[in-house]
């Protein structure tokens, strides 16, 4: 009996959880267009979390791109269909691989430290300060964050599926004497509109859900110095589970309009 009680109120636990990040977000909806815009802190943030997560995206997009082509490689070789590496490495890595595993990294990156930020300005109370100053600290630190995440994370996806279709060149000239000429021009004879456009789409989704949640464990951040840290632990672990039913939705809703 415990243990179904204990199952009960952690379910209920995480139903007022969803309950109350729906709430944020629609408080985040309605801030969004008042004024003032914050425009400059908006372009901080988007310094911020765009160009000092540009290494960490393109590392990891190469060693993709290597690994992918690497592993796949072999088997292809066995059927005798190594002329459609490039193409099922574009289309795979543009899909899915990059988007997914681009959200991720942001995930631990960006998500975990907007948690922490504004977790330490919580338990420090200089959220409450700002409120005290008549400043809106919502709109300053919550709605700036959000639409710079919402916006920088296409824009790494987009670098990273480029650096790892690099990676995957790279393999193919070194085994196989691909020139570069050749390889793009089979991606992109391959690519299709529908391979973009809805992984793009879905970008700024996967985005909008990072800084949404890492805003939402800071903001209400509670257990002093030691909240903080729970902060971001719950940031990453709670935006990368949503970050997964985004893209099964985004998938299941792209193949439905892609058979009509």
């Amino acid at each position: 009996m415990n243990t179904i009680f204990r199952i009960v109120e952690a379910f209920k636990s995480f139903l007022f959880e969803i309950g109350e990040l729906s709430d944020f977000a629609g408080r985040f909806f309605r801030e969004v267009l008042k004024r003032p815009l914050e425009f400059k802190e908006f372009l901080r943030q988007c310094y911020n979390m765009g160009n000092r997560s540009l290494l960490l995206v393109g590392v990891t997009g190469f060693i993709i791109g290597l690994v992918f082509t690497l592993q796949s490689r072999p088997t292809l070789q066995q059927f005798g269909a190594v002329s459609w590496i490039p193409a099922m490495v574009s289309v795979s890595i543009i899909r899915e691989i990059g988007p997914i595993i681009t959200a991720l990294i942001c995930a631990g990156r960006i998500g975990s430290g907007i948690g922490a930020e504004l977790g330490s300005m919580r338990v420090t109370e200089q959220i409450d300060a700002m409120e005290v100053s008549g400043t809106n600290p919502f709109k300053y630190l919550v709605v700036t964050r959000i639409l710079a995440t919402t916006l920088m994370l296409p824009i790494l996806v987009f670098i990273g599926d480029s650096v790892a279709l690099l990676g995957s060149f790279l393999v193919e000239n070194l085994k196989g004497d691909v020139s570069l000429l050749l390889y793009f021009t089979q991606v992109f004879d391959h690519l299709e509109f529908f391979d973009v456009i809805p992984s793009t789409i879905k970008s700024f989704f996967f985005g909008f859900a990072i800084g949404l949640v890492g805003c939402f464990k800071g903001y209400y951040c509670k257990k002093g110095t030691a909240g903080v840290g729970l902060a971001a632990n719950s940031a990453v672990v709670f935006s990368s589970m949503l970050l997964f039913i985004i893209d099964f939705i985004a998938v299941f809703v792209s193949n439905v309009f892609y058979d009509v």
